[in-house]
């Protein structure tokens, strides 16, 4: 695919290729001819098998289940592209796990969002694409442009097409830390809020419910997060809103982290959907009845496209877009999430 300046080249490290096929089916392009060696002792080879001098490259890699060899590959990834002599380097980060790491609220302690944007900028990368932060404040960690999309118009929208949208529904923030997001999504949806009160004791993945602020009784309730590892939140406030009396529960995520174990116990919980994008692969979802995903592979491959024409980003939270999007996928993204 060839515009604006150059021609563009998509790229994708070893956890990147599924979701960089589906952007490249999106786009007409064919995925850059590239490998990745992993050897016995764990170091980590790549190579370009094909010239992109002076062309616009963009190298896609969620840093999300093996957050360190990921985000290792990553950075040799951007800097062969520039010992290759690309004309640009933008990487393209569905999901970027290490975004947690985004303070210094005790003692000690690295800002680890901080030092991965220091080292991709370092690396050579140009430009920065990803999706849902889970703190925006890191965009400004870069010097470098950083492109922050949204799921929320996506799952909204796909909200509405299976009609769980209606008078009775309650968006449900699961701590005070994403209710101002949660406000956004029910901004969007034209609902009312209710906020769950949550307590972490420690650097663990396990987190207390305390109460549910917000008038659930009798109300169908969609939890609204970003990504979700163990499921423990997402459960815990599905039990709190059931103990308030609430009728139907639903979920949805920016980004599925959960594991084989996880699943498990979302299907035994009283969350009867849990709707989210394909950011982070997730095989073991695949025969669950209760988790559906949708791709965002199609608004990453917009972006691309909109940035190599130099055309403006908002046309990206459009809804007209996202229904656009959402009328290819529950046709055509069959096949894109199916390879």
């Amino acid at each position: 695919m060839s515009s604006g300046g150059g021609t563009i080249k998509i790229f994708a490290g070893r956890t990147g290729i599924p979701f960089a096929k589906r952007m490249c089916a999106y786009l007409g392009a064919q995925l850059g001819d590239a490998e990745t060696i992993v050897f016995t002792e764990g170091n980590i080879f790549v190579r370009i098998n094909e010239s992109i001098r002076d062309k616009d490259v963009y190298i896609v890699q969620p840093i999300s289940r093996k957050p360190n060899d990921e985000f290792v590959e990553l950075l040799f990834w951007i800097d062969a592209f520039r010992r290759a002599s690309a004309d640009s380097v933008t990487a393209i980060i569905p999901y970027f796990s290490y975004a947690k790491g985004d303070k210094k609220d005790e003692p000690r302690v690295s800002i680890r969002a901080r030092v991965c944007a220091e080292c991709i900028e370092l690396a050579g990368a140009d430009r920065v694409i990803t999706m849902d932060l889970h703190s925006p404040q890191v965009q400004g960690f870069f010097k470098k442009p950083v492109d922050h999309l949204y799921a929320q118009s996506l799952l909204c929208e796909c909200l509405r097409r299976m009609n769980l949208v209606n008078e009775n529904l309650v968006v449900v923030s699961p701590d005070a830390g994403f209710a101002k997001r949660a406000r956004q999504f029910a901004s969007e949806l034209g609902t009312p809020v209710a906020i769950g009160d949550k307590m972490r004791s420690g650097h663990d993945e396990n987190a207390k419910i305390l109460e549910i602020i917000g008038e659930v009784k009798g109300k169908d309730c969609v939890i609204v997060d970003d990504f979700s590892i163990s499921g423990g939140t997402l459960i815990d406030v599905a039990h709190g809103l059931k103990d308030k009396g609430a009728k139907h529960i639903y979920a949805a995520l920016s980004h599925n982290v959960l594991n084989a174990e996880s699943i498990k116990r979302i299907e035994k919980s009283p969350i009867e959907l849990l709707l989210s994008t394909d950011t982070v692969e997730c095989p073991e979802a695949e025969g669950s009845e209760k988790i559906k995903i949708i791709s965002a592979a199609p608004m990453f491959a917009q972006s691309v496209k909109i940035i190599h024409d130099r055309a403006p980003m908002s046309s990206l939270f459009r809804r007209e877009f996202t229904k656009r999007m959402l009328d290819m996928s529950f046709a055509e993204q069959i096949t894109l999430l199916k390879g």
